[in-house]
Order: structure tokens, then C-alpha cells, then sequence
């Protein structure tokens, strides 16, 4: 192999690591998000979970972030629970972060 082929290799590599990192942070992200608004909504124990996980599944809509805000604030209004849009996506920032944090630490 040549250096160009070492260094495409070890690109495409560095590119697929990135991209299941991101995926994983996502989801972990999305469930830690999911307890959150279950407990601004009150939920706990096997519904806290059940709703968490709903999050989770609710990332594979669309592609970015929109489908899961959309959900957590329809939900957190249906539960008249008085969180306004700049606490969601705050919290939605800090718990990616901890997801990152978690993963490379292998929490």
C-alpha cells in the first residue's frame, strides 16, 4: 500500500468511529432527556422508562434533533408542565455532552 491508501484508510476509519460515537451519544442523549421531561411531567419508575424510551425512538423521524424537541415539548404541554423552549434545548445540550463525556469515559 501506498502512504496515500495508509492515510484514506485511516480516514475512512477516523469517519465511521466519529459517526457511531455520535449515534451512540445521540441515543444515550435521548434517553437521559426522556427521564428528564418524565420528571418535569411527574412520571416515574416503569412509565419514566416506557417514556424514555419513546424519546429514543422518536430521534429516527428525521433526521437532527427537531423530531425530538417536537416531541418532548407537545408532551411536556400536554402535561402542562411549564418548561419553555430555551430549558429544552439547554438541557437537550448539556445531556449530549454528558452522553459524550460517559461514552468515552466507557460508562
Amino acid at each position: 500500500m501506498t502512504t496515500f491508501d495508509n492515510r484514506k484508510d485511516a480516514a475512512e476509519k477516523k469517519f465511521a468511529h466519529d459517526a457511531d460515537l455520535q449515534f451512540k451519544a445521540n441515543a444515550r442523549r435521548n434517553k437521559l432527556l426522556g427521564l428528564w421531561a418524565a420528571g418535569e411531567m411527574k412520571l416515574s419508575g416503569a412509565e419514566a422508562d416506557a417514556y424514555a424510551k419513546s424519546v429514543v425512538m422518536a430521534d429516527f423521524e428525521e433526521a437532527g434533533d427537531e423530531d425530538v424537541f417536537r416531541k418532548i415539548r407537545k408532551d411536556l404541554d400536554a402535561a402542562k408542565a411549564e418548561v419553555t423552549d430555551h430549558v429544552i434545548r439547554r438541557t437537550m445540550d448539556e445531556l449530549l455532552a454528558k452522553a459524550v463525556a460517559e461514552i468515552q469515559a466507557g460508562v
